[in-house]
């Protein structure tokens, strides 16, 4: 099978296009799909479906999709090892993928102090989320991940090596005028009038879960695109919104945060390959919990008996009055893995 028929076939997939693939490959329309159509008569079944919005993989293509995206970013590696050892210059480039919130704040500023203590490094930062940057880590895109077990939950996988790092808990944002701004810990009864926004399902489905919780209904009216466009809504006056902690001290200046009672919490993890490890990616990691560590305004002690230390994916809750934010796994050292799949 043809290597550029491979990529065709992935980047139809990722652009959901035949014609959007065509411009980004410099294709015409007709090769992108005499490409496809090669790949459907070799592998025996159809690959991609057309649909209301667009194009995608049949059950077939998704499952043909995965082992051609590995295949794509190994020859893709090979190459660029091959012009490196030509340049002399065998510098691997770490690829991080990091969820919007973490991608806000937590993993530039990591990457920061990584290259100031160890010199020069070619890098760059995927956002997304927890589902796609585990698919692209297991394929071999990503390098590491920073992602979170909030809905639909992080999926399991025998080719990555999983490190729980701590727990976020949720808090909401708000107008600066708005009247509980400056207030302590607030219960979610006393945001049940308000209009809400979402950018995504799994942020919508903590908000459900701890507004039925305490018995109230909290009224998600309001869609954004993506997360700026969710603190957009809020810093105009449209609506309230649940975040991540550790997004807070990246907010922009006309909003402002209050803590929630019993907060929504989600755990925070590290995903890497287990197969060819980028050797900066340990050094990384250990950043980024510093990082988390700098930030934070309360810390459950590593004394705590092991009885009470929250399980990984199930953290403990904290009661009324504990002060929001992100506690770190205590116990393993950062690189030695907490939960290996």
């Amino acid at each position: 099978m043809s290597l550029n028929a491979w990529r065709t076939f992935v980047t139809v997939c990722r652009l959901g296009s035949l014609s959007a693939a065509a411009a980004e490959l410099g294709y015409t329309q007709s090769a992108v799909s005499r490409q496809i159509a090669g790949l459907e008569r070799q592998v025996g079944a159809p690959l991609m479906e057309r649909h209301a919005r667009g194009i995608r993989p049949t059950a077939a293509g998704e499952a043909f999709r995965q082992h051609a995206q590995a295949a794509v970013n190994e020859a893709e590696r090979a190459v660029r090892a091959a012009r490196d050892a030509r340049d002399g210059s065998p510098v691997r480039p770490l690829t991080v993928g990091a969820t919007p919130s973490l991608a806000a704040g937590v993993v530039p500023a990591a990457m920061r102090r990584l290259l100031d203590q160890s010199g020069p490094l070619p890098w760059s930062l995927v956002p997304g989320l927890t589902g796609d940057l585990h698919q692209r880590t297991v394929s071999g895109e990503l390098d590491m991940a920073l992602v979170t077990d909030a809905p639909p939950g992080l999926p399991a996988d025998p080719r990555l090596e999983r490190q729980f790092l701590g727990t976020d808990e949720m808090v909401v944002v708000l107008p600066v005028g708005h009247h509980l701004a400056g207030s302590g810990p607030t219960a979610i009864e006393a945001l049940a009038g308000e209009t809400w926004a979402e950018d995504n399902e799994g942020s919508a489905a903590l908000l459900r879960q701890h507004a039925a919780r305490a018995g109230a209904v909290a009224r998600i009216d309001l869609r954004a695109a993506d997360l700026p466009g969710k603190i957009a809504l809020v810093a105009t006056g449209h609506a309230v919104a649940l975040v991540p902690g550790v997004l807070a001290t990246t907010l922009r200046a006309d909003v402002t945060t209050v803590a929630l009672v019993d907060p929504p919490t989600r755990g925070i993890y590290a995903v890497l390959p287990r197969r060819d490890p980028h050797p900066a990616a340990p050094l990384l990691l250990d950043q980024v919990t510093r990082s988390f560590r700098a930030g934070l305004s309360a810390r459950t002690p590593c004394s705590e008996p092991a009885s009470r230390q929250p399980l990984a994916g199930f953290p403990r809750r904290r009661g009324p009055g504990r002060a929001a934010g992100f506690r770190p796994a205590c116990g393993p050292r950062v690189g030695e893995p907490v939960l290996a799949l």
